[in-house]
């Protein structure tokens, strides 16, 4: 698809996507009065009472601002010049008042560089430096309308979806343009068991708010269900189907259904999370392939709030044609923070990891380590070392320093990534 018809898509999703945001927002005058018996011929006194409820929501809402400021060096054997980049996140956040089945929310992002811009943000040309996906401008990061009622919410519009463990469906908060969703979400509660289904019509990517080397929004139609049951107080069991059609420019490629069960369970020595899938393609993805994806986590408390975790995580490969792929997912949390496996290589990836959390004078402190090789032959594809420290102040100031070294073994160069953050929240 040429950039032309996708400006043309972006200017109609968003065209319709506003028509629907003002849809629903009649709609939520019409039913604060108590329900569709408001009317042109209802009395007066409904409409009155139907504006002061209105106001009342609008005039107890809540509103929020976070600041956060990041400072982040790249050094990749495969540029000559080393990136650094300083930016700052602005977010605005406004809610209606939450003392009624229906509210909803406004939030505002804007990413502006904060004088370093030595970085390829993948929308500013800079291409002899490495990547450093936080591209400058401004985002409506979410503008829904929600309907919360006995076991059921309902929430309509620009939105936040974190499924599970943000494996394969997240907002990739880490990076300064967080990724959410203009959908329509059911959520239904019934005891142990729940059920949530998305229908997704664009993505809007951390790679907004315009076009780059990759498409700030991804439109399709694409479905998101999972199911839950809580077996035992400790004891979860979910099964889900992800169906991503992705519609512009590199979204057919990256089509896929994914189906899969996963398990959680607290016992008295460990916490242990399994997940099983299979992958395939789905609606215009030129490439047929079926592929296994696999998790085992396993969280072994050793004492106060230090934890030991080990991990096997495979994203497995079709005879080396095609890798199981999870373009929506939160993927700096996985395979390693360098992101060198963002897209795995046509044999798959097998990562074996172990991490060690705990505190130490008011800090949080995270060491991890991941061995990586090919699911389709085994060849090695390196290691990653990579260490965290957080640390909150009083006055709701937070502080972030993390390190992570990749040493390549014959897969991609080596990398080293340093992030200090400095976060705000009022």
């Amino acid at each position: 698809m040429s950039r032309r018809s996708c400006g043309t898509a972006d200017v109609r999703a968003r065209t319709a996507f506003a028509a629907v945001v003002r849809t629903l927002s009649a709609f939520v005058v019409l039913a604060v009065s108590g329900g569709f018996a408001l009317t042109l011929s209802a009395p007066l006194a409904q409409a009155q009472s139907a504006a002061s409820g209105l106001r009342e929501m609008v005039a107890n809402g809540t509103t929020s601002l976070r600041v956060r400021y990041r400072l982040e060096h790249v050094d990749q054997a495969s540029f000559d010049e080393q990136a650094l980049a300083s930016t700052a996140l602005g977010r605005w956040t406004w809610n209606s008042d939450q003392d009624n089945p229906w509210t909803f929310g406004l939030e505002g992002d804007y990413i502006f560089v904060a004088g370093i811009e030595d970085f390829n943000s993948t929308t500013n040309g800079k291409s002899q430096f490495p990547i450093i996906a936080d591209p400058e401008g401004g985002d409506l990061n979410q503008a829904f309308l929600k309907y919360t009622g006995e076991g059921m919410t309902v929430t309509a519009g620009r939105q936040r979806i974190n499924l599970g463990t943000q494996r394969f469906v997240g907002g990739v908060a880490f990076r300064q343009n967080e990724q959410t969703y203009d959908a329509l979400r059911v959520q239904l509660s019934r005891g142990d068991a729940m059920l949530d289904y998305s229908y997704v019509n664009n993505t809007n990517r951390i790679f907004g708010p315009g076009d780059g080397l990759q498409p700030g929004d991804w439109y399709g139609d694409t479905h998101l269900l999972r199911g839950s049951l809580q077996t035992a107080p400790d004891q979860e069991i979910v099964a889900f189907a992800y169906l991503f059609d992705l519609s512009n420019d590199n979204g057919p490629d990256n089509s896929n259904a994914t189906y899969g069960i996963s398990y959680r369970g607290e016992f008295d020595l460990a916490t242990v999370d399994v997940t099983l899938s299979r992958q395939s393609e789905w609606a215009e993805n030129p490439l047929t392939y079926d592929a296994p994806l696999y998790t085992f986590r396993s969280d072994f408390p050793l004492g106060g709030e230090t934890v030991l975790t080990f991990g096997y995580e495979v994203l497995g490969s079709d005879d080396g044609r095609r890798s199981v792929r999870t373009p929506l997912a939160t993927m700096h949390a996985r395979q390693g923070w360098t992101d060198k496996f963002l897209i795995a290589p046509p044999d798959g990836v097998r990562d074996a990891w172990f991490s060690i959390a705990g505190n130490l004078g008011g800090a949080r402190l995270i060491g991890v380590y991941h061995d990586f090789s090919a699911h389709e032959g085994g060849r090695s594809y390196g290691s990653e070392l990579g260490f965290d420290v957080t640390y909150t102040l009083p006055n709701r100031v937070g502080l972030e320093l993390k390190f992570a070294r990749y040493d390549a073994d014959g897969y991609d160069t080596d990398t080293t990534k340093v992030w200090f953050m400095v976060g705000y929240s009022l």
